[in-house]
């Protein structure tokens, strides 16, 4: 494993995130802003928030809960997640957040990979979807439910709550290297088991830097990330890099709906919002009218994160909020923002952008043995990383061959075909085995998706490749269409000339489907792989992060 900052320098990252704050003017400053679905606005000081993280603290140690434990949560975004997660890392325990929305079998095998020892969710989701597990999971001791103080027990849960109010409200936090084990994410590969990437202490500097260079923020912001928290953007975005800049961060309860969150960034005068493609295509589909019946003007950044956003969402921004979304790229396993379209930067609609300071990228190609940096532009090839930043990922938990295998040379091979342009921007061309080969030809499904979204119908697209005895594949579109267009052969004949005239028709698609909804993540990602196994119909694997709406 690569070492970050010298053993023993000393560094916490809920202390980054919470404590410094409250030595100084920012101790009142609001830090949650919670929207419950109730329409009940909670919000935490940074000084709230530190005893309160205190005490969970205090609790887990009362447990005999310590350095190295992992300590899950099952939850949507509610107050006691963001207790349970900053005071786990004041007391060296490893958080893993886990998507509310999965089910009991996802839940298990997270659980059981993770050797989870603690466990914070509701009433609700462990009876309907852990309490059948406990016997399979005989590391997992104590769960709490985050239920009303005082109301009866259920067999072999503690209450979150009552606990969290007996806890003394002072805690030291121990010295923490920054190699210690602070996150564990857990991320799907195309086939078998997810995978736990470990992160350590050290990736809050990670975490800090580009909150202000990538997502060009300040103390005096209010700032809205609306990725869920089950995911790695809702932890190192929607928790840890907004407190350690001390602002004050939205977090808003319920699910998407796009006329709620204009009236959310009207009301709470967001000024710097982080979301994911998914919702953007789906704002689209509304069209740009509906944004203007509301008061967005507090709005000076936008930000987009969770798959490539197409160049016609870049562009649509400007015309609805008067901004453009800023793309920016990177991984779980690269536990922060890598390559992003700065304020200052002049935005090539579709591009990554440029690498943050201290991260050197290249395209690269593999070979045997090691690998050969790709030295001219407009080369497709694979992205990689210069190891060794502080977010980087430390391992996959118990898969440390796996782990070995995404390093070459002293360089993180991402797994994603890009190529670099001659003024150093960053074009993502698709993941390596999402590439198409047809008639000789290498084809990107992000670049035939982006041009097919310029056409006035169409809402979203996902493309993959189909075999084809002649061509060894052939080009499929999967079309959403925006509301008011007919799915007939009429639009589909158009759509496919479309293709043509934009792309030539050797990359063009030559067969078009028409669907209500394509298969994404909660983050925003569409599964091309899912397409290709319904349309074939082949074993569709883990599709445990599967999500429709954003």
């Amino acid at each position: 494993m690569l070492a970050g900052l010298p053993a023993n320098s000393g560094l916490n990252i809920a202390y980054e995130a919470v404590d410094r704050h409250t030595l100084g003017s920012g101790a009142d400053q609001v830090a949650l802003r919670f929207l419950r679905k109730s329409g009940q606005i909670q919000e935490y000081t940074y000084t709230r928030l530190q005893e309160l993280t205190n005490r969970f603290a205090n609790l887990l140690k009362g447990l005999g809960v310590g350095k190295g434990d992992r300590v899950f949560t099952l939850a949507g975004r509610m107050p006691e997640l963001y207790i349970t997660a900053l005071g786990t890392l004041k007391n060296l325990g490893v958080y893993c957040p886990l998507f509310s929305a999965f089910g009991p079998e996802p839940i298990r095998v997270r659980l059981s990979i993770g050797e989870a020892r603690v466990l914070v969710t509701t009433k609700a989701l462990y009876l309907r979807k852990v309490a059948q597990l406990r016997s399979s999971l005989p590391k997992l001791e104590h769960v709490l439910i985050v239920d009303e103080a005082g109301r009866s027990e259920i067999p072999d849960t503690l209450n979150f709550h009552d606990l969290l109010s007996k806890a003394p409200g002072r805690f030291a936090i121990p010295p923490t290297d920054p190699e210690d084990w602070a996150l564990l994410h857990f991320t799907s590969g195309t086939t078998g088991q997810p995978k736990a990437a470990v992160h350590v202490h050290a990736a809050v500097l990670a975490h800090q830097v580009t909150g202000k260079y990538a997502l060009d923020l300040y103390p005096e912001d209010i700032f809205w990330c609306t990725a869920d928290p089950g995911w790695v953007t809702g932890t190192s975005y929607g928790i840890i890099s907004p407190l350690t800049l001390g602002l004050t961060l939205i977090v808003d309860e319920e699910a998407f709906d796009a006329t709620r969150w204009y009236r959310i960034i009207q009301d709470q005068r967001v000024s710097v919002w982080y979301t994911a493609p998914t919702a953007v295509r789906m704002m689209m589909k509304m069209g740009s009218e509906a944004v203007k019946t509301f008061d967005t003007g507090s709005l000076r950044f936008m930000a987009s994160v969770g798959e490539p956003l197409n160049p016609e969402a870049v562009l649509w921004g400007k015309e609805a909020f008067g901004l453009p979304f800023h793309d920016n790229w990177w991984q779980t396993e690269t536990g922060g923002i890598m390559i992003a379209n700065y304020a200052a930067m002049d935005i090539k609609p579709g591009s990554m952008g440029r690498p943050l300071p201290g991260i050197e990228a290249a395209i690269v190609k593999r070979k045997k043995p090691g690998i050969e940096l790709v030295d001219n532009p407009d080369i497709t090839g694979e992205l990689a990383l210069k190891a060794g930043w502080p977010s980087m990922f430390r391992g996959y938990l118990g898969e440390d061959e796996r782990y070995r295998a995404c390093f070459q040379d002293g360089w993180y091979l991402t797994g994603d075909l890009a190529r670099q342009d001659s003024d150093g921007y960053f074009w993502f061309v698709g993941r390596v085995d999402d590439m198409i080969k047809s008639a000789g030809h290498l084809i990107g499904p992000f670049e035939v998706e982006s041009a097919l979204m310029e056409h006035p119908a169409v809402a979203e697209v996902g493309v993959i490749g189909k075999p084809d005895p002649i061509a060894k594949e052939l080009v499929k579109a999967f079309i959403v269409l925006k509301p008011g267009n007919r799915p007939d052969n009429a639009l589909q004949r158009d759509l496919l000339g479309f293709g043509r005239k934009r792309l030539g028709a050797a990359i063009a698609p030559k067969e078009l489907e028409f669907r209500r909804s394509l298969p994404k993540t909660r983050s925003g990602k569409i599964m091309r792989r899912l397409l290709k196994a319904q349309e074939l119909a082949l074993p569709e694997g883990d599709t445990s992060t599967l999500e429709e709406t954003p």
